[in-house]
């Protein structure tokens, strides 16, 4: 129980750091660290919860931000595919579409990566309304699958070239907002113990602390260099779904 707590918090250390320099993959990072060695009913609701906390400390530094009628686009269909993700994750092999996820992220962050590798300028993509609805939908199921909010916002904000602001703007308060509806349906579907919540609360100061560190190293990096963290995640996070 202790090994487990003191590798929990270790993780979900390096995790909060990733997402407070890019604002997304705390569930993802944790995950890729702690599925090696801790079971997935074991670290799958820490880690969702784990996400809301950490997010939720870096609300107030992103606020000024956040492009509000944006937001409300994406809640309005993320919310619905949450408990679709939910009874997929409950009896449904979820492998092959978490997969299919990753395969997605690592094609679309390695083409990227290899661009500024080649000096090329990055395509600029168009954005609007139904695609911001597809994605927010499409992250709701992942979410409830198991806490996948972040992955695709950030790589469609990525793709229409947004700057770090706001793609902070956008991805850390619908990250909270999904986490919070996430919770409640995964704790009736009987994912939640105590011995989640007493490993959340050891890890918790790891998630502080974490989430502190990234956040000051994020108002310090210029904005390709921010591009380049962004798009680096989104490949381990691609390898991750895909291992």
């Amino acid at each position: 129980m202790l090994a487990d707590a003191l590798l929990l918090s270790g993780a979900c250390f390096v995790a909060a750091f990733c997402a407070g320099v890019a604002g997304f993959a705390f569930v993802l990072v944790g995950a890729g660290l702690l599925l090696h060695w801790l079971p997935p009913a074991t670290t799958a609701p820490v880690l969702v919860m784990g996400s809301f906390v950490a997010q939720s400390l870096a609300l107030r530094a992103v606020w000024r931000f956040i492009d509000w009628p944006q937001l409300r686009r994406y809640l309005l269909f993320a919310l619905p595919g949450v408990p679709i993700g939910v009874w997929l994750l409950a009896h449904v092999p979820a492998a092959p579409m978490t997969a299919g996820v990753g395969l997605l992220l690592t094609l679309y962050a390695g083409y990227m990566l290899a661009r500024i590798g080649l000096r090329m300028a990055p395509p600029s993509f168009r954005g609007g309304p139904r695609a911001d609805s597809a994605v927010g939908f499409a992250s709701g199921v992942l979410g409830g699958i198991g806490g996948y909010v972040g992955a695709l916002p950030a790589m469609w904000a990525d793709a229409q070239g947004l700057p770090k602001e706001a793609t902070r703007g956008l991805l850390q308060p619908f990250i909270v907002a999904m986490q919070l509806a996430t919770l409640p349906m995964l704790a009736v579907a009987g994912f939640f113990t105590w011995e989640a919540a007493w490993l959340t609360l050891v890890a918790l100061p790891g998630m502080v602390g974490g989430m502190i560190l990234g956040l000051m190293v994020f108002q310090r990096l210029p904005q390709q260099a921010f591009r380049l963290v962004l798009l680096v995640l989104l490949l381990v996070s691609g390898l991750s779904l895909l291992a």
